[in-house]
């Protein structure tokens, strides 16, 4: 199984980076993360299973927010070519803001929350393994590579396209659909504390089950970072 996350991992970036529709590398981009989802919870252990929950929520903020971000442009335009953009921080520049944001979220980008669920999956991963670990950090360097290429392709640069000149930026109503998710983005990001809280004693009845002996190494580790100074 961690076999077959760390190709998720690697393969869905790769064909993330092939797509020129704005709408299948974000696709392709979820199924890359959810590679990491797989790998944190067949880590077994406290750090790789609160990672991958807690990547579940990262995932419905961060590529719920892209999906949202590409319908907005795709009802302005009717198209999610990225060769059909160019420049849209000049017309757009409060939407350019947003999408920034939201994918600066899914690379893992820190004081985001991509950023927490991404390491804490990768320190669980690599209490097992440092090449499971290895393996799957790759696809944090291409995330980076294909949403950062689709950010400069769009949004930078000279309008080449006459229909671009004239779009309007997000309205109001927009912007509320979004500002909430940014909120949990941040929030996840700077202060995870009370959701691995909320997550660590249904963690810690999983990993007596599935490895015993695992909580009694000198070496474990409880879900969150600083739970051992919670308890003294």
């Amino acid at each position: 199984m961690v076999g077959l996350a760390i190709i998720g991992i690697i393969y869905g970036a790769l064909v993330a980076m092939a797509q020129k529709d704005m709408k299948k590398l974000v696709a392709y981009s979820s199924v890359s993360h959810l590679g990491f989802v797989m790998l944190g919870m067949f880590a077994l252990n406290p750090q790789g299973l609160s990672g991958s929950v807690l990547q579940m929520v990262n995932h419905g903020l961060s590529t719920g927010g892209l999906f949202l971000l590409v319908g907005i442009i795709y009802e302005r335009r009717h198209t999610r070519m990225i060769a059909d953009y160019g420049g849209l921080a000049k017309v757009m520049p409060i939407y350019a803001m947003l999408f920034m944001i939201i994918t600066m979220a899914s690379i893992g980008l820190p004081t985001l929350n991509g950023f927490i669920g991404e390491f804490t999956i990768l320190l669980g991963a690599f209490n097992r393994s440092t090449l499971w670990a290895v393996l799957a950090a790759t696809g944090i360097v291409l995330s980076a590579a294909y949403m950062l290429w689709m950010y400069q392709q769009a949004f930078f640069g000279e309008i080449t396209h006459e229909e671009n000149k004239a779009l309007k930026d997000v309205s109001l109503r927009e912007q509320w659909t979004l500002i909430p998710l940014i909120i949990m983005c941040f929030w996840i990001g700077l202060y995870p504390k009370p959701f691995f809280r909320i997550l660590e004693p249904s963690i810690q009845r999983i990993v007596r089950v599935v490895d015993p002996d695992y909580l009694n190494r000198p070496a474990a580790q409880l879900v969150a970072p600083d739970s051992h100074a919670q308890e003294h």
